[in-house]
């Protein structure tokens, strides 16, 4: 963030960034955040960088391994203090903007560097455990991808440990690990994200929105709607419109 303050949640799990803080994720979870600094003279500003796994893995290559943890954290999402050689390396990173003459021949240069910075920095062993092939981490972000793309379809826990070579009890605990929460409920969230998007996007009744998503039951999509957003979907959608309109008046 170079400007303002956010707020991201997920599940019952929060987390607060601002310009002297940077977030990793290692795994797409479905977050909701809220910018919490902001107004018409000073607006929010962040940078947002997509690394690939091919470039992590190709510095991993070059970098000595770190120390073994006693515990290690693999959570999809932390938030750590900016230094100095992070914050300079984004700096350049962002300032190609205005150079797109260089932009070919530095980017992948400083990309590589943003991924040093990150290796060796306070968050180093969660981005290598995640980008370990094979390792329990990289097999969990592989299951979370699975269940992204089929999210509206069951769930079969057994298929998807045997797919990532693991057991269901191992996997079970793994993933709760990395997401904070079951299969199931990481299903859920996606399901229930989307339906509110959809409601609020294609004008869709919670019923209609509900079976898009997966939910054969009305009921149970507004209980479980409800469990999440803390309204129902309609009650929701209202609050959400209004604070649009308030919003765009203010």
């Amino acid at each position: 963030i170079a400007q303002g303050g956010k707020e991201m949640f997920f599940g019952e799990q929060r987390c607060q960034y601002d310009p002297y803080t940077y977030l990793l994720t290692t795994v797409e979870l479905p977050v909701s955040t809220r910018v919490m600094q902001a107004s018409k003279e000073l607006p929010y500003l962040s940078v947002r960088v997509v690394l690939s796994p091919a470039i992590i893995r190709s510095v991993l290559m070059d970098v000595a391994p770190g120390p073994a943890p006693g515990r290690s954290d693999v959570k999809a999402f932390a938030v750590s203090p900016l230094n100095a050689g992070l914050l300079e390396t984004m700096v350049r990173l962002v300032r190609l903007v205005d150079s797109p003459d260089e932009t070919q021949v530095l980017l992948p240069l400083i990309q590589r560097e943003l991924v040093y910075r990150l290796l060796v920095g306070e968050q180093g062993d969660r981005l290598r455990q995640m980008n370990v092939l094979g390792g329990q981490p990289h097999r969990i972000a592989q299951a979370v991808n699975r269940i992204r793309q089929e999210f509206t379809q069951p769930l079969r826990i057994e298929d998807l440990a045997r797919q990532v070579g693991m057991s269901v009890s191992s996997f079970h605990h793994y993933f709760k690990a990395v997401t904070a929460m079951s299969p199931l409920q990481f299903q859920k969230q996606l399901q229930l994200q989307e339906a509110r998007r959809l409601m609020m996007s294609e004008d869709l009744d919670a019923a209609g929105a509900g079976y898009r998503v997966g939910y054969e039951n009305a009921a149970q999509f507004s209980r479980e709607y409800k469990r999440l957003f803390g309204e129902p979907p309609m009650r929701d959608l209202e609050r959400l419109r209004e604070a649009l309109v308030t919003s765009s008046s203010s």
